[in-house]
């Protein structure tokens, strides 16, 4: 049953009953029912649980399983493909590999893994590598991020803001041209910060 898996990964991630009815806009008594397999969470709430604890929601519902994590301290978490249109779900067909973090990562934040497509960050990341991305919606100067430009496919590139709120995408190979977006073209494209880079896992 579901409630299980619930409680499961619920205390993977360390959250309390309480912080996950939070993060869901739901009652504590809810979640409690649920991990009672007293009652079924709807739909959406199984997509949001899902993106939460980082799995595809056919892991939370039991229809495919995780593979194990190699050490004791580890957790697996998804690598996504391609992503585009906004914040990634971590729907089945999107997740491509699964990789192991470890648990102290995993407790500073929502974790997940993109492949990374093309050779405008060589040579440090290569295409087909993959990075361990920490979810937020903001980066500093210096950062490598994940970043959406007009609702297109991931792009990994550095940040670099400037005083007047302008941002610079910066590739790290010489041919491929920094991108430079106003505020103003930040919010009419839009230039939408996905994660920070915080690991490399270099695929050979």
């Amino acid at each position: 049953m579901i409630g299980q898996r619930i409680r499961e990964l619920r205390k993977e991630c360390s959250l309390s009953q309480s912080a996950l009815a939070s993060q869901l806009f739901v009652s504590h008594q809810a979640v409690g029912k649920w991990e009672r397999d007293e009652s079924t969470p709807n739909p959406e709430a199984i997509v949001k649980m899902a993106n939460i604890f980082g799995v595809s929601t056919d892991v939370l519902l039991g229809e495919v399983s995780r593979p194990a994590p190699s050490s004791p301290n580890g957790v697996m978490v998804p690598v996504l493909g391609d992503v585009a249109g906004g914040i990634p779900m971590l729907a089945q067909e999107n997740i491509i590999d699964y990789e192991e973090v470890s648990k102290d990562l995993t407790a500073c934040g929502d974790i997940m893994g993109l492949r990374v497509n093309g050779h405008s960050m060589e040579p440090r990341i290569c295409d087909g590598d993959v990075v361990i991305v920490r979810r937020q919606g903001d980066a500093d100067t210096g950062d490598v991020a994940v970043v959406l430009v007009n609702g297109d496919k991931a792009t990994v590139k550095k940040i670099k803001k400037d005083a007047d709120g302008s941002i610079w995408l910066i590739p790290n190979n010489p041919a491929f041209e920094a991108k430079h977006y106003s505020p103003q073209e930040q919010h009419d494209l839009p230039v939408t910060i996905i994660g920070k880079v915080v690991e490399l896992r270099g695929k050979f």
